[in-house]
């Protein structure tokens, strides 16, 4: 039984979804950066995919300089508030803090981060100039944190960029996809706006880039192209059933959930299938949500799950339980679900066997599928000479160049499917990667 009790109001449901690390004080962010050591060889810089210098920001923090460590964080990565909240930290910066290894709680990076990024998405301040006009068109396909990364760094180097949105809202997933726990639309939302006054690409929303037709005249408009399009819908598991009212991708059940908060329906009994860190937000939000039993099932042992510890320590908190080692093989129901039949299986030289004869059926009327996101593999066919590797994923040199030469890409249609904080990372080396291209170079 979930300790959650289904909310009816959006009070009740702000109840139900209190940030899992919610925005410091001034006085708290004071306390918290007076604790750090500010270590010469920083293990947390390293362990950061965008290099933020941690122990700089922390100390204008403490000094009192919030604009000066909101500066800090952005010029390494444009999605620092972004990336304060919804970051891995536990197994990134916070993860290698050096308090670790004498058994004292790390520096609160990530919280950190989030405060002094707050305050200047608030305050509107004006840190950053754009550079010099080179008379160069970039067109950015997709306003995630790849694309907006790109617009962002793209202006810094002097191009002028059109971002080409698909949907009504920026920030990819972290508006899509991210639990609301994690991080708000109105968060996520707000930080754009603010990087869109600082450096004045434009944003062009409900304008999807659909067919070859629109790749060819963005071509003819454009100096170089950049695909920021991130990854496709969930996966189908190719069983018996998945049709039937009640089962939908975990990652569209987030999707619901972020923009009706407390109307969107959930079942009492759900059952939510895969391992991986979007399963175990979906089993959290179906708690949340007033779910009368959640149960996460997974085809392996849990230390083969590819959710991180931490993750699925929420999810039980939140009120799910695990079943392990079963497979499912059919959706069972009269026109809506009522329930899973399972497998049980056990591994023999690093292969799933499944048992004979230890079929069961788990009762549920909400089936959530874990099970990954499709690559956009029929799109980006679309694009002349545009190469893929076997799993979907766009090919790219050392300069995140495409073997179309005048496409580049980063982010998820690139490597598959990580962390926001990577899409950064790479989205700003392939800005680089454009202004050199653009150069002759």
């Amino acid at each position: 039984m979930s300790e959650y009790k289904k909310p009816t109001t959006e009070a009740e449901f702000a109840a139900n979804f209190h940030p899992k690390k919610p925005l410091m004080s001034d006085t708290e962010a004071y306390y918290e950066s007076s604790r750090c050591l500010y270590c010469y060889d920083a293990p947390c810089i390293n362990a950061c995919p965008t290099g933020i210098d941690i122990p700089l920001f922390i100390r204008q923090i403490n000094d009192g300089n919030k604009e000066g460590a909101a500066k800090t964080i952005y010029e390494s990565n444009w999605f620092g508030h972004a990336c304060g909240n919804v970051c891995p930290t536990e197994e990134l910066c916070e993860g290698a803090c050096v308090y670790n290894n004498s058994d004292v709680k790390p520096i609160e990076i990530g919280r950190l981060q989030a405060h002094a990024t707050d305050q200047v998405i608030r305050s509107k301040k004006k840190l950053f100039r754009t550079g010099k006009d080179t008379g160069k068109t970039v067109a950015v396909i997709g306003a995630g944190p790849a694309g907006i990364s790109a617009a962002c760094e793209l202006r810094m180097l002097g191009h002028a960029v059109d971002v080409y949105e698909a949907k009504a809202q920026p920030s990819g997933l972290c508006v899509y996809g991210v639990a609301p726990y994690k991080l708000t639309n109105e968060e996520a939302v707000e930080e754009v706006a603010y990087l869109q006054d600082q450096f004045g690409f434009n944003l062009h929303y409900n304008k999807p880039v659909s067919g070859r037709a629109d790749f060819e005249n963005l071509e003819e408009v454009y100096d170089a192209i950049f695909i920021g399009i991130g990854l496709g819908g969930t996966s189908t598991l190719g069983i018996p059933g998945e049709d039937k009212k009640g089962v939908m991708g975990a990652l569209e059940f987030v999707e619901v959930l972020r923009n009706k908060h407390h109307a969107t329906p959930v079942g009492k009994k759900v059952i939510v299938l895969g391992g991986g860190n979007t399963a175990m937000d979906a089993a959290s939000e179906s708690c949340r949500m007033g779910a009368e039993s959640v149960i996460i099932a997974y085809r392996r042992g849990p230390e083969e799950m590819g959710a991180y510890s931490f993750e699925f320590d929420l999810a039980k908190k939140s009120g799910a339980k695990a079943l392990f080692n079963v497979t499912p093989v059919e959706v069972l129901g009269n026109g809506s679900v009522t329930g899973v039949k399972f497998i049980r299986n056990r591994s023999a030289n690093g292969k799933l066997e499944p048992i004979a004869s230890s079929e069961f059926v788990e009762p549920c009327d909400m089936v959530l599928l874990g099970t990954g996101q499709g690559k956009q593999v029929e799109l980006l066919k679309e694009v002349s000479g545009l190469a893929l590797d076997q799993k979907g994923r766009i090919v790219v040199n050392e300069h995140f160049q495409t073997t179309n030469t005048k496409y580049f890409t980063a982010g998820d249609a690139m490597n598959g499917g990580v962390e926001v904080v990577n899409a950064a990372a790479e989205a700003k080396k392939a800005a680089h990667g454009i202004h050199s291209f653009l150069k002759g170079k």
